[in-house]
């Protein structure tokens, strides 16, 4: 059965003779390390630019590591993702953090067991889930309602990252379309910070986060474009015009799953979920965007091996 053994390629596709993935992660890192030499020589050594740059540099290791031990490491980097998101929830669940670690352990677990034995069960039964919890925190409008909903997301995103393995195209395309998810999902943050940070002066939604502006959007917008132009082209991942469909949707969706999370820490009253990686708070600070643009991808690939097949 599809999907039921995890390790099931022998061999490392990201260390295949002349993987474009691996030249393109190290152009990425080239152009990490020329940002940093730039932002120590001319940014403030306590500003919040130089510790979201530092922070990229705790952040990349983890997804060359996942990338690097495909299938295994994407299966690894879902379990870290809701291990730390857990972590990161228990204290806010108003009650045990013994129940509700107990709980997310079941939750993740069943989620594991469906994915490896009825895989057809999970894409009705999380937006369902999400969907109900959802509605129940709206009704009900307590912290433990809320606190289940980012569960429910966090889950969704990280086995929609292992969904990835599992796409008709085989190995190959499967890391480069999760290489693609990845680096425009951070670029895409990466731009809107940078565009709100120079530009910014019209806010999207003040009472819930001042800092979110069209300009930062615009910013987020023209650097998933330009990456995708360049990422689609190199990894052949599609026809210009449809990767700028893609590119599109993922940055507004990743802008969408930011809002949503910075609303949540307002109802919390937190600035940060933790103080995991500094300069960017913890891992529900980082995958805020990714809860969207993991899913959102997996669906639009399918569907375009759909419609080309």
């Amino acid at each position: 059965m599809k999907g039921c053994h995890p390790i099931s390629v022998a061999m490392l596709p990201f260390l295949s003779s002349g993987s474009q993935i691996g030249i393109a992660m190290t152009a990425l890192y080239g152009l990490l390390g020329i940002t940093s030499l730039l932002v120590q020589r001319l940014a403030a050594p306590t500003g919040s630019l130089r510790n979201q740059v530092n922070a990229w540099w705790r952040i990349f290791p983890v997804v060359t590591i996942a990338l690097l031990l495909y299938p295994l490491g994407p299966w690894l980097l879902a379990g870290l993702i809701c291990l730390l998101a857990v972590r990161e929830l228990a204290p806010y669940a108003d009650d045990p953090s013994s129940h509700f670690r107990r709980n997310a352990a079941l939750a993740v677990g069943a989620a594991t067991t469906l994915h490896l034995l009825v895989p057809a069960v999970l894409p009705v039964a999380l937006p369902t889930l999400i969907v109900a919890q959802f509605l129940f925190f709206r009704a009900r409008a307590v912290k433990p309602s809320l606190v289940y909903l980012l569960l429910w997301l966090t889950i969704a995103a990280a086995w929609s990252i292992v969904r990835f393995i599992d796409i008709p195209a085989g190995p190959a395309a499967s890391l480069a379309w999760l290489f693609y998810l990845f680096i425009v999902t951070a670029l895409n943050d990466i731009g809107q910070f940078i565009g709100g940070k120079l530009f910014g002066s019209h806010r999207i939604a003040p009472t819930i986060s001042p800092n979110k502006t069209w300009q930062g959007l615009a910013g987020g917008v023209a650097v998933s474009q330009l990456l995708t132009l360049v990422l689609g082209s190199y990894l052949q991942l599609g026809s210009p015009a449809r990767m700028a469909a893609y590119a599109l949707l993922l940055s507004v969706g990743g802008f969408a799953g930011d809002l949503m999370f910075s609303a949540a820490k307002r109802y919390l009253g937190i600035k940060d979920f933790s103080q995991l990686i500094p300069g960017h708070g913890g891992i529900l600070d980082r995958i805020d965007s990714l809860v969207v643009t993991a899913p959102l991808l997996y669906i639009l690939v399918i569907t375009m091996e759909g419609t080309t097949s």
